[in-house]
């Protein structure tokens, strides 16, 4: 099987002067360039004495370098260990007890950690550096790990999942023909996976200018003016930043966006669509699992809007080629090359795999059902419904319909003492509304809120957790 390495040497054999990654300064790195500083560092780090199999934990600013650094140590058969980023500090030493590398790769100030964090302190430090001499590339194996990320921890302690080369490739697979176009393409890429999927076909990557860690501070206008500059043509953008472009004007240079990592709802895709040139696409997955369906925001009918409304959940579209998807007992499982088969702890397995033959089903742990169209629909998570006039209640069926109900910016539907309570983030002048809308949904309390806290990750997925803190304490009106 072809790697990732191989489809990049291809991209610069036919592109070498495109522009492979800009970063968040507007600094341009070609394909030409890329490869050669990938070069430069493994020969450097092969004589610092990384060989095949090494772990080696790595921590740099986003920007061309990370991902030179990444081609350079895969192409040394190394296993890059790619802490939690909004985990912090945390998940870094996270990531350095669950895996134990050998070496600690970092530039610009994360380089300090090295000598402040004890988990790090045994680790070989690896800085960035050119090799005066050739290296001796490794060939890795299919199976070989490539690397080692995190779940984001929303639902517990972040579980290690191991990445083969060959699973890379079939994530490649999966995700290329829903990105692939004959014309170059600018990206405005937020997700790393996706970078490394354009890198491996020849497409330019424009990096944010703005932390991923603060994207709910980033200002609307500003995303749109880096839009602008970078003459931006694709985006690839969590829900979060997809509401705050509702908010700004958005240049017509950008005529696609691409979005997941958190439920998209209806009313963010319509305001998106008002912009009669764009066209958005809804990806559906899991860090496990990326992606599972897809949904073009233009093939939602009036059916679906009155569905959605009414509460049937929240419509992701069809299974993506490459993956089987069933449902058991209302929830979602899937199977596929590109759906991670295990993780690095054996012990986190047999709450979330199920092994059928020669077949690993993966439980996304997301309730769902399919309709009459083989489209799937979202339901929440599973154990998270609610018990209201003796029926099970969902949370998307009525947090997906109350953004239809006029002044609501965000809600949560939360159990508290076997209570069903719709906590509201949004105009409490519509609160009467509000609560006529939700009683045939067997909801009869509303609490309102200033800021219904969300995920560390991408800022589009309600933290319940924290919010459930909220609610005991009383803190909401």
């Amino acid at each position: 099987m072809a790697s990732l390495l191989q489809h990049f040497a291809a991209a610069v054999e036919k592109h070498p002067d495109r522009a492979a990654i800009v970063d968040g300064k507007g600094r341009q790195t070609s394909f030409a360039q890329l490869q050669a500083r990938a070069t430069g560092l493994a020969s450097y780090w092969q004589s610092k004495g990384i060989t095949k199999g090494d772990r080696v934990l790595l921590a740099m600013p986003l920007d061309a370098d990370l991902y030179a650094s990444l081609a350079a140590l895969w192409s040394l058969g190394a296993t890059v260990v790619l802490p939690e980023p909004a985990m912090g500090l945390a998940g870094l030493r996270h990531a350095a007890k669950t895996t134990r590398p050998r070496a600690f790769c970092a530039s610009g100030y994360y380089i300090f950690l090295k000598y402040l964090v004890p988990e790090l302190r045994g680790m070989t430090l690896l800085r960035l550096g050119d090799g005066v001499d050739n290296f001796t590339g490794v060939d890795p194996a299919d199976s070989d790990i490539a690397l080692i990320s995190f779940t984001s921890g929303t639902t517990g302690k972040p579980k290690a999942i191991p990445r083969s080369h060959s699973f890379l490739m079939a994530q490649f697979e999966a995700i290329a023909p829903l990105l692939h176009s004959d014309a170059a393409q600018r990206d405005l890429v937020a997700f790393p996976v996706f970078t490394l999927i354009n890198i491996a076909s020849g497409q330019t990557s424009v990096l944010p200018n703005w932390k991923m860690s603060k994207l709910d501070k980033l200002a609307p206008a500003k995303l749109s003016r880096w839009i602008k500059a970078q003459n931006i043509s694709r985006a690839l953008l969590p829900p979060a930043l997809c509401a705050k472009l509702t908010q700004a004007s958005i240049p017509k240079n950008l005529h696609t966006i691409f979005t997941g990592g958190g439920p998209v709802f209806p009313d963010i895709m319509q305001k998106l669509q008002r912009n009669d040139w764009l066209r958005v696409v809804c990806i559906y997955g899991s860090t496990e699992a990326e992606p599972i369906a897809h949904l073009d925001a233009s093939d939602i009918s009036p059916a679906d809007d009155h569905d959605m409304a009414a509460g049937r959940g929240l419509l992701v579209g069809r299974p993506v080629e490459h993956i089987a998807l069933r449902i058991r007992d209302s929830e979602i499982q899937v199977a596929g090359a590109h759906v991670n088969p295990g993780y690095l702890d054996p012990a986190h397995d047999a709450e979330n795999k199920i092994v059928e033959r020669d077949r690993i089903w993966h439980r996304t742990g997301d309730a769902g059902v399919f309709d009459d169209q083989g489209r799937l629909w979202l339901w929440g998570r599973v154990g998270s419904e609610i018990d209201t006039a003796g029926a099970p209640l969902y949370p998307f069926s009525i947090e997906v319909a109350a953004r239809y109900w006029p002044g609501v910016e965000q809600s949560a539907l939360m159990g508290v003492d076997q209570r069903a309570i719709l906590v509201v983030q949004g105009d409490v002048a519509y609160k009467s509304q509000w609560l006529k809308a939700a009683q045939p949904f067997g909801v009869g309390r509303i609490k309102t809120i200033d800021k219904i806290p969300m995920d560390a990750r991408h800022r589009s997925k309600i933290d319940r957790s924290k919010l459930m803190d909220l609610l005991r304490l009383s803190v909401v009106i």
